[in-house]
């Protein structure tokens, strides 16, 4: 298995595992958040979807996002159904770029974020992708516990 390969596969697993954890919610549970600060449920799971598009944008510009304005501005919240639906295409176009690399394009690259203090190659930016991810899993799995929600068993 090659870096493009295991990177791929990192990010089929990590969204397997937050899908089973988010189908384990109960809808009545989708606005629920821990403070006022927090994101809630539905919020989360939006801002997980939303920000892998992000991210990928980022990379098509290697850098800085500007001003671009998001699919998902003035989406209303719905259901995990439609957000995953919605979000399936860039999803698809995100992993489709992600196989058109070059294993040398992970350390060439170089992903350029002058407004966050940030210059990392492409390899350890699409990990941090990754990792963005499996934190917000594991706040969710802490969102569930407090609310006392039989957590999915996601550790298969």
């Amino acid at each position: 298995m090659n870096a493009i390969e295991t990177i791929l596969l990192n990010f089929s697993e990590i969204r397997r595992r937050s899908i089973k954890l988010w189908e384990g919610i109960p809808e009545e549970h989708y606005h629920w958040k821990p403070d006022e600060k927090a994101m809630s449920v539905i919020e989360m799971i939006r801002h997980v979807l939303e920000g892998e598009h992000l991210f990928h944008q980022i990379i098509e510009k290697r850098g800085n996002l500007g001003d671009y304005p998001s699919p998902w501005e003035n989406l209303e919240y719905s259901d995990l159904k439609n957000e995953l639906d919605f979000a399936e295409s860039y999803r698809e176009e995100f992993l489709m770029m992600i196989k058109s690399l070059d294993e040398t394009d992970l350390e060439n690259i170089r992903i350029d974020r002058s407004e966050v203090n940030q210059n990392k190659k492409l390899g350890d930016y699409l990990n941090r992708i990754a990792y963005h991810e499996a934190v917000h899993t594991g706040q969710m799995l802490a969102y569930l516990r407090t609310l006392g929600v039989k957590r999915p068993l996601i550790w298969d």
